[in-house]
């Protein structure tokens, strides 16, 4: 009877904090609101087996007396919440697509993809699929731990001029890992064609210019690398959560040339230890920004979302490439840990980008070949980099 009404009373708290937690009054790394709320938030299926497990063998007795009534009560609550949460992320997929509408227009619908329910209910944390190989620990700088990337390639497709996808791990600058973070993206992504790479780097005793010359030197090396495993090292896509959208949307836009960027539940503010180069994406926005594409919670209790939509208006103030700015009902910080009914959304909104942005940047391949006809390659090696790029993720 104790377990009972215990397991009642704290998914009560998680799934109340999960529906509308407190919101703090800035941006941080951590909050309870996060850690009581955020798993319910975004997987409620784990929350109903949790509670059926922890309720079943006192509901399924007789009735006999006022605490079983009361477990009864709690549980029908419990459920009725959890069941509201998991209606609440379908939100996602209408909001995902009028943003991409609002930019591009009828070509930015995003393909809707059912999710993989047998992954979503019962392996939501686990993304490996047979059809991926991932080659560990390539090294690209002399850190011992964390100057290493992971390399993640199809077994069933040869990748030949692949576009690449790149990613930063979150962790407030501070904790993290290569192995964390939009796992069931990557795993999709390369299972269709593309070549993926997520990077460490270096977290302690180190500043934020370090952290930057570490996600520039990765970026090096896999120019000079990535083709050796199918790549196309001038088609890479930089992306991030949190912390690491920051580094990723700094990078790209304080001098790395890259196709576009996606900053998932990113954190653009400033850091400290900066050095001489820009403490912030902000500090660096330009005319000539790469294609952004940034996806925020609403209840993001680490990041507040106004932090997020300032930095997406004032880029699109100021750059001349799109902008699509999305902001996900009822979204927590870190959604792109493991399957789910929301990430799925986000992943065909993310897909679409992509694939628009390497249709774009073909086009200006295209228009820049024929506004100088003396260019070496001919129209023959436009036509390759088309066909290269038009390795589209389905």
């Amino acid at each position: 009877m104790g377990s009972a009404i215990q397991t009642s009373l704290v998914l009560a708290l998680f799934t109340a904090m999960a529906i509308r937690p407190p919101r703090p009054r800035h941006s941080s790394p951590f909050n309870l609101q996060f850690a009581f709320g955020y798993l319910i938030n975004e997987q409620p299926f784990l929350g109903g087996l949790w509670l059926a497990t922890g309720t079943w063998d006192l509901l399924t007795a007789a009735p006999s007396g006022l605490l079983w009534w009361l477990v009864a009560a709690l549980t029908t609550a419990d459920a009725a919440a959890l069941a509201w949460l998991a209606v609440r992320t379908r939100s996602a997929r209408p909001a995902l697509t009028a943003a991409l509408l609002a930019t591009y227009g009828e070509p930015g619908r995003p393909r809707a993809t059912r999710p993989v329910w047998w992954r979503v209910l019962l392996v939501p944390f686990i993304s490996w699929r047979p059809d991926v190989r991932r080659v560990r620990n390539r090294r690209y700088g002399p850190a011992r731990r964390g100057n290493r990337l992971d390399v993640y390639l199809s077994r069933r497709r040869r990748p030949s001029s692949a576009p690449v996808l790149v990613y930063i791990h979150g962790g407030g600058f501070r904790i993290g890992n290569k192995m964390i973070g939009a796992r069931p993206l990557i795993y999709r992504l390369a299972a269709r064609g593309w070549v993926c790479v997520s990077l460490d780097h270096r977290l302690i005793g180190v500043d934020y210019a370090d952290q930057l010359g570490d996600t520039r030197a990765a970026l090096a090396w896999i120019r000079a690398h990535i083709g050796a495993y199918g790549g196309d090292p001038n088609a890479i896509v930089l992306a991030g959560g949190s912390s690491g959208a920051h580094l990723a949307s700094t990078a790209a836009l304080s001098g790395e040339e890259v196709l576009g960027v996606i900053g998932i539940y990113g954190y653009y503010g400033g850091v400290g230890g900066a050095g001489t180069g820009p403490a912030s994406p902000h500090e660096a926005i330009t005319p000539d920004a790469p294609p952004f594409l940034i996806i925020h919670g609403t209840l993001d209790t680490l990041v507040l979302r106004e932090d997020a939509r300032a930095f997406a208006q004032r880029l699109r103030a100021v750059s001349r490439r799109p902008v699509t700015y999305a902001e996900l009902p009822g979204a927590q910080h870190s959604f792109d840990l493991f399957h789910s009914l929301r990430f799925t959304a986000v992943s065909d909104a993310i897909v679409r980008f992509l694939e628009l942005t390497l249709a774009t940047d073909t086009t200006l391949a295209r228009t820049h070949h024929r506004s100088r006809p003396g260019t070496s390659g001919g129209p023959a090696a436009v036509g390759a980099t088309v066909r290269a790029h038009d390795r589209r993720p389905r």
